[in-house]
């Protein structure tokens, strides 16, 4: 028979996941959007997959491309459409979730450049395919780093100032939304080049397999208790009449983990996401908080 103190340390497994899973996304109490929501001021970009019905390995590539960007762009406008509003103590968690963005942001853009895009140029025999990508990277990365700077420069997350912040990111707006939107056509388009392998050679599967593999690293290998929920929740599994309900591929247990438990690690954060644990569209919370308050300032009142 076990004494107590084996038993102690038997049941502290337990009382951890116990503990993280009372703090999971999944517990959070959401309501349905019925003020300004995620889908602007940026626009938000209609996957080439749906839009032309091809299936071919650029269709695909730009497609999946076109969700996580997706993603990024409702983190973006959850971001601005919440800055003005948050409540003083919100403001930690508003911080650590805006930089969780700029981290997602950051590290995809790195990971392009430095894996992605020799990797496509090294398969069709040709440096010059994202000429016009590289210089619209450029546009943007200075205004992002202001973005950084400043929220990590803040003495406090209290001096927080929302109209600071909507400035610096209304600074870098067009050319984030216009690369955004203009490096899915360009990878569709790829499906034209000369020198795309042949849809059903052993080349094309190769070359299907080494895109899929990225896909499936560049968003866990940014950050498993930060970026990893970032990017769930704010992938809308309604959009396109439903068409990625369950995309990214993965085991159910597996993707309900990485929001649910992952996600418990900064549980305050995802409060401003845009979408719930199950992926449907919510009330930004800032909206919600803002109601909140408002209804028990009323209830003070004599």
């Amino acid at each position: 028979m076990a004494g107590p103190r084996t038993t102690i340390i038997l049941s502290i497994p337990f009382m951890v996941i116990g503990f993280l899973l009372s703090r999971a996304p999944y517990n959070m109490v959401t309501l349905p959007p019925q003020n300004t929501w995620a889908d602007g001021p940026m626009k938000l970009i209609t996957t080439p997959q749906f839009q032309t019905k091809k299936t071919d390995l650029f269709t695909a590539g730009a497609t999946h491309m076109a969700l996580l960007h997706n993603s990024i762009l409702r983190g973006y406008n959850s971001i601005y459409n919440q800055a003005s509003l948050v409540l003083d103590q919100d403001k930690n968690d508003f911080v650590g979730y805006s930089l969780a963005w700029y981290k997602f942001v950051k590290s995809h853009h790195d990971d392009e450049e430095q894996t992605l895009f020799t990797k496509i140029e090294e398969l069709l025999k040709d440096d010059k395919v994202f000429e016009e990508t590289h210089k619209e990277h450029e546009a943007f990365l200075a205004g992002l780093a202001e973005f950084e700077k400043y929220l990590t420069g803040l003495k406090s997350p209290a001096d927080l100032s929302g109209e600071e912040l909507l400035k610096i990111m209304k600074g870098f707006q067009a050319p984030f939304e216009s690369h955004f939107h203009s490096e899915i056509s360009t990878i569709a388009k790829l499906s034209d080049h000369p020198n795309t392998p042949k849809e059903g050679t052993p080349e094309q599967a190769a070359a299907s397999l080494t895109f899929k593999s990225w896909g499936k690293s560049t968003v866990t290998k940014a950050g498993m208790v930060d970026v990893v929920p970032f990017f769930l929740l704010n992938l809308d599994r309604t959009v396109e009449d439903g068409m990625w309900a369950n995309w990214p591929p993965m085991p159910a247990p597996i993707k309900w983990g990485l929001i649910n438990i992952a996600g418990s690690w900064h549980a305050g954060w995802w409060k401003f996401a845009s979408c719930n644990a199950a992926g449907q569209p919510r009330e930004l919370w800032a909206f919600q908080a803002a109601a909140l308050k408002a209804e028990a300032e009323a209830n003070l009142k004599p």
